[in-house]
């Protein structure tokens, strides 16, 4: 879709559709179907939004072989404007995904089961830049991915409220392992971050 109207103001507060939610913790092992669950949503978005450029990739632990995760597949869009919501939103929602949050530079729509989280950001978005080098420092680094999964597993012997309040605790650690990928990346010729095998070309 052409991206030359007038650009609009975005949303300016948090909308979290359904209130605050009780956080089910429930860490297993890596399961290689979720590349596959991946991989079926991956289309289903692309099906639902066939006119607009946008990029698809597989990020969160899930994404990662070897790390344990909750079984809930996270995705990211990259969209051309995330403020014309007539481009994406209703077609993903009449693609069966329900609409979770609407906030600043940021929407998250997911199945009904609350198994398949769809994170949408513009594209360009330094939230996505991030998405995709923590994944991709966990993919390769060991010790990363070890402190990763031991932060996680604490966590849980612990009592959360929510899962946003489950998901700040770990901003930390979060934090520290992106920036040790991004000194990485800097000391690397340059390359795109991400796998060439997700690159989101439409088939």
């Amino acid at each position: 879709m052409s991206t030359r109207r007038p650009r609009r103001p975005d949303v300016t507060t948090v909308e979290l559709v359904g209130g605050t939610e009780a956080l089910e913790l429930d860490l297993r092992d890596h399961d290689d179907r979720w590349a596959e669950v991946f991989a079926e949503h991956r289309r289903r978005i692309l099906d639902a939004l066939p006119v607009l450029d946008v990029d698809v990739q597989h990020i969160g632990s899930t994404s990662v072989p070897g790390l344990a995760a909750k079984p809930i597949v996270d995705i990211v869009v990259a969209v051309p404007d995330i403020t014309a919501e007539e481009d994406y939103l209703d077609a993903l929602l009449a693609a069966g995904y329900a609409l979770r949050t609407r906030e600043p530079g940021h929407r998250l729509v997911r199945t009904p089961a609350r198994d398949v989280h769809v994170h949408i950001y513009e594209r360009g978005d330094e939230a996505v830049v991030d998405y995709l080098l923590l994944r991709d420092r966990l993919r390769s680094d060991a010790d990363d991915r070890a402190l990763y999964e031991e932060t996680k597993r604490s966590l849980m012997r612990s009592r959360w409220d929510d899962m946003n309040a489950y998901a700040d605790a770990k901003t930390g650690v979060i934090l520290a392992i992106t920036a040790r990928a991004r000194a990485a990346r800097a000391r690397e010729p340059r390359r795109d971050v991400g796998p060439a095998a997700e690159n989101p070309v439409r088939e």
